[in-house]
């Protein structure tokens, strides 16, 4: 897949995790996938296979009663990489987060092979989800 296909699978998972679409979700992510989440907080760490990472998913939905939200900012396609750029937009318990987020994808055979999380202020977005 080219640049443009990359970009195009990346925003349709956008569009899935904000509708809560896990089954699309996992149509677009290779079974071994592995995704990891900067920080040290509750749930920093790498998840590896799909399940875990679709887990990771629910739990911050979980986490923010429903309100976690991906607004994409930019989709940067590139033939090895494809960029997301965000904000993330959660509210829990009084407290919320407003953080700009990029995540570096790796796709090849047209699923997700690897995500990275990168938060603006990751000591801010720990503390959110403890």
């Amino acid at each position: 897949m080219g640049a443009t296909e990359n970009a195009e699978l990346v925003r349709r998972g956008y569009e899935a995790f904000n509708a809560g679409d896990l089954a699309t979700l996992s149509e677009l992510f290779a079974e071994d996938a592995v995704w990891h989440v900067a920080g040290s907080g509750v749930l920093s760490g790498t998840k590896q296979g799909r399940d875990a990472i679709l887990a990771y998913f629910g739990e911050l939905g979980a986490r923010s009663q429903g309100t976690f939200q991906a607004t994409v900012q930019d989709i940067v396609g590139g033939e090895n990489h494809t960029i997301g750029l965000q904000q993330s937009h959660a509210e829990s318990d009084g407290k919320t987060l407003d953080i700009a987020t990029a995540i570096s994808f790796v796709l090849r055979d047209g699923k997700v092979v690897e995500g990275r999380e990168f938060f603006e202020d990751t000591a801010k977005a720990d503390e959110f989800w403890t």
